[in-house]
C-alpha cells in the first residue's frame, strides 16, 4: 500500500519500525563514500599496462617522425586525431585533441567566449550587459559552477526521458538574444541516465536562436560507456546540423573515465571555422598538449574498436553495482508511492527522486549514518531544487559490498524522511 494511503495509526508504527532500523545502521560505524562518479581501483588497473607503452626513445616517435617529447603539433598526434575522429563520427580536421581533462577546455572554451567572443564579429561576453545559459536539469553540477563562476545567468530547462524540453529551450533560445548557450550531455546524461532521442538531435541541428553566436557546448563524457549489451545509440549532431547552424557545437570527450581520470587525453570537436579559430586563440597559450601521453593511448588501443572492447571490461566491473541498486530500489520501494528511479543503460549515475520536499532530509540522514552523498540540489542551478527532489547515485567507486551496504542505508533513509514528512502533515 502506498504511504500517502496509510492512517496516522499505521504511518506512527511504520515510523518507529524504520527508526529502529536506521538507530541500527547509525551504531555500525559507516564510513562509505558514494559522492562523486569515480572509477574504482579495478577500472583504474585494467589500464595499468599502458603506461609501459612508451620505454625506448624510438617508441616516442610519432607516425610522422615527430619525436614527440620535443615541441610541436598545437593540435595532437595525427594518430590521437584518427582514433577520436572513428569515435566521434567527425573529420580529423574537425578536432584538436588536448590534455588530461574535458572539463579544462570546456572551462577554457567558455572563457574565451567571454575574452574575445564565440566568433568574429560578435562582442566579446564579457562585454555584454547580461550573458545567459540554459542548463537542461537535473545535470552536471561542474558545468553549472562554471557558470556561476564567470557570472553567467542560468536557466534551467526540464529534463524529459528524451533529453531537455525542447519547446522550451527552443522558445527561449530564440527569443533572447543574451540567451548565448546551452550545456549538454546527450549520452547517459549526469546524472539521469537520458540518451537524448533522434528527433532531439534534430531539434538541436535545425535551432533557431537569436543571439547568432549561441553555442551548444556538447559534452559527449559518455560515448562508450555502456552497461548492457543493449546500449542506447546517439545520434552524431554534426549529421543534423542546418548550413546556418554549422558553427554551433562544441562537442568534448576524453578518456578520462576510459584509462586514468588523472591522466587521460581529452578532445575538442566543432567547425573547421571554429578549430582553426580555436587553435590561432591556442596558440598564444600553449605548444602543444602532452604528445607521450597520445602516444600511450594509441599504442595501447590501437584503434576505436580496441576502446570499445576495453570499455566492455569496465562494463563488467560496475554493472553489478548499479543492478545491486535497482535490484534494492526495486524491491524496497516499488508501489510505495514515494520515490522514483531512472534505469540508464551506461554512463555513471542513477537519478533517484524522492517524494518533494525529502531529498535533503534523506542526504541528512545518508550523512548522520555515515554514507556521502553529493548534496541534494547539486544537480540544479545554484544547488536548489525546487522540489527539494532529487538525489545522485553514484554507485562505481565503492566495492560491490559497500554499495549493497549503502543501497540497505538509502532506502531506509528514503522511507523515514517520508514517514516523517507525512507524519509532520497529519498534525
Amino acid at each position: 500500500m502506498k504511504y500517502g494511503e496509510l492512517s496516522r495509526a499505521e504511518l506512527e508504527k511504520l515510523h518507529t519500525e524504520v527508526s529502529n532500523e536506521y538507530a541500527g545502521y547509525k551504531a555500525r560505524g559507516l564510513s562509505l563514500d558514494m559522492s562523486r562518479g569515480k572509477p574504482d581501483k579495478l577500472q583504474l588497473d585494467l589500464s595499468q599496462a599502458m603506461l609501459g607503452c612508451v620505454k625506448e626513445p624510438e617508441d616516442c616517435l610519432s607516425e610522422t617522425g615527430l619525436d614527440c617529447r620535443n615541441y610541436g603539433l598545437l593540435d595532437g598526434i595525427p594518430e590521437a586525431k584518427r582514433i577520436f575522429s572513428e569515435l566521434l563520427g567527425v573529420k580529423t580536421d574537425m578536432l584538436v585533441v588536448c590534455g588530461n581533462s574535458s572539463l579544462n577546455i570546456m572551462y577554457d572554451m567558455l572563457v574565451r567566449c567571454m575574452l574575445y567572443g564565440a566568433q568574429e564579429g560578435c562582442a566579446p561576453w564579457s562585454k555584454l550587459p547580461k550573458v545567459k545559459f540554459l542548463c537542461p536539469c537535473p545535470g552536471y553540477d561542474r558545468h553549472f559552477a562554471i557558470c556561476e563562476s564567470l557570472g553567467i545567468e542560468m536557466i534551467p530547462v526540464k529534463m524529459t526521458p528524451t533529453g531537455p524540453d525542447m519547446d522550451e529551450v527552443e522558445r527561449l533560445a530564440a527569443s533572447d538574444d543574451s540567451v548565448k548557450g546551452i550545456w549538454c550531455v546527450p549520452k547517459y546524461s549526469n546524472p539521469d541516465g537520458i540518451t537524448y532521442s533522434q528527433s532531439t538531435v534534430k531539434r538541436f541541428g535545425a535551432l533557431k536562436t537569436a543571439a547568432p553566436d549561441f553555442r551548444i557546448f556538447w559534452d559527449n563524457a559518455y560515448i562508450v560507456h555502456d552497461l548492457y549489451e543493449e546500449t542506447d545509440v546517439l545520434v552524431n549532431i554534426f549529421d543534423c546540423l542546418s548550413e546556418e547552424n554549422s558553427d554551433k557545437v562544441y562537442e568534448f570527450a576524453s578518456t578520462s573515465k576510459i584509462t586514468f581520470p588523472g591522466s587521460g587525453v581529452s578532445v575538442i570537436a566543432s567547425s573547421k571555422k571554429n578549430i582553426e579559430r580555436l587553435k590561432s586563440q591556442m596558440s598564444i597559450q600553449t605548444i602543444g598538449c602532452d604528445k607521450i601521453n597520445m602516444l600511450r593511448h594509441v599504442k595501447y588501443f590501437g584503434d576505436c574498436n580496441g576502446i570499445k572492447e576495453h570499455m566492455k571490461k569496465h562494463a563488467e566491473l560496475i554493472r553489478p553495482k548499479f543492478d545491486a541498486i535497482l535490484a534494492k530500489f526495486d524491491s524496497e520501494l516499488s508501489g510505495l508511492g514515494i520515490a522514483e528511479w531512472t534505469k540508464p543503460r551506461g554512463g555513471y549515475f542513477i537519478s533517484l527522486n524522492v517524494m518533494p520536499g525529502c531529498a535533503a532530509r534523506v542526504w541528512k540522514l545518508m550523512k548522520d549514518a555515515g554514507v556521502t552523498m553529493t548534496s541534494a540540489g547539486a544537480a540544479f542551478p545554484y544547488g536548489k531544487d525546487p522540489d527539494d527532489s532529487n538525489l545522485r547515485i553514484a554507485p562505481t567507486y565503492p566495492p560491490l559490498s559497500e554499495i549493497k551496504t549503502a543501497a540497505d542505508v538509502l532506502v531506509c533513509c528514503v522511507k523515514l524522511a517520508v514517514l516523517e514528512k507525512l507524519l509532520a502533515g497529519k498534525d
